[in-house]
């Protein structure tokens, strides 16, 4: 058998245990079932991942790239930033119905490291991964369209962070696609009404 490249052999790793997560929770990801996924040795997951925790830290990084890459991937910036924004919010909300799976699974590992020691650490980076990603949304839209931010970017990116992970969770809850885009277009009004200077 032909030897695996240690960056394919992670890739295989990474999207095993978001399946098996995705379908039977957290908890169920342990390093046995997501090598039966990949259909690899215990020995390979060791190989490519020093721990289970390594392996949640490249996971949560993965749909955290996937949720930015959805929010920006319809913008068009002579619209201007009111409308990139909700071009934004338009692709999160159809990424959180196409994989509403992967969004209940970082919910799931935030609530589970509230009482897990061993899992706060990966919590916070996902936090700081989140934040990250809605600083850069935010430097990015006004830099596209000419906008200045009137407020601090992390300050706004914290807000953006609470008002998509509220809209998330009441979504995850009771799938209503029309409720969920209208509360995150009032948010888009909240941002560009209260904390942008448009260009002239």
């Amino acid at each position: 058998m032909a030897r695996i490249p240690a960056p394919t052999r992670r890739e295989a790793l990474i999207e095993a245990a978001l399946r098996v997560m995705e379908r039977n929770g957290l908890t169920a990801g342990t390093t046995r079932a997501i090598v039966a996924e990949a259909g690899m040795s215990l020995a390979s997951f060791h190989y490519a991942f020093g721990s289970r925790e390594e392996l949640l830290r490249e996971l949560v990084q993965r749909v955290v790239g996937r949720e930015l890459s959805s929010a920006t991937a319809g913008w068009h910036p002579g619209d201007g930033l009111a409308a990139c924004l909700r071009a934004a919010a338009t692709g999160y909300l159809d990424h959180l119905e196409r994989e509403p799976g992967q969004e209940q699974l970082m919910l799931e590992l935030t609530l589970l490291a509230v009482r897990r020691p061993d899992l706060q650490p990966i919590a916070r980076d996902q936090y700081r991964a989140y934040l990250a990603a809605a600083s850069t949304l935010l430097d990015r839209a006004a830099a596209v369209t000419g906008a200045r931010w009137r407020r601090p970017v992390p300050e706004l990116a914290r807000l953006l962070v609470t008002l998509v992970d509220g809209a998330t969770t009441t979504w995850l809850v009771d799938r209503d696609t029309p409720g969920t885009r209208a509360v995150l277009e009032a948010a888009v009004d909240l941002f560009v009404d209260q904390h942008a200077d448009l260009r002239v």
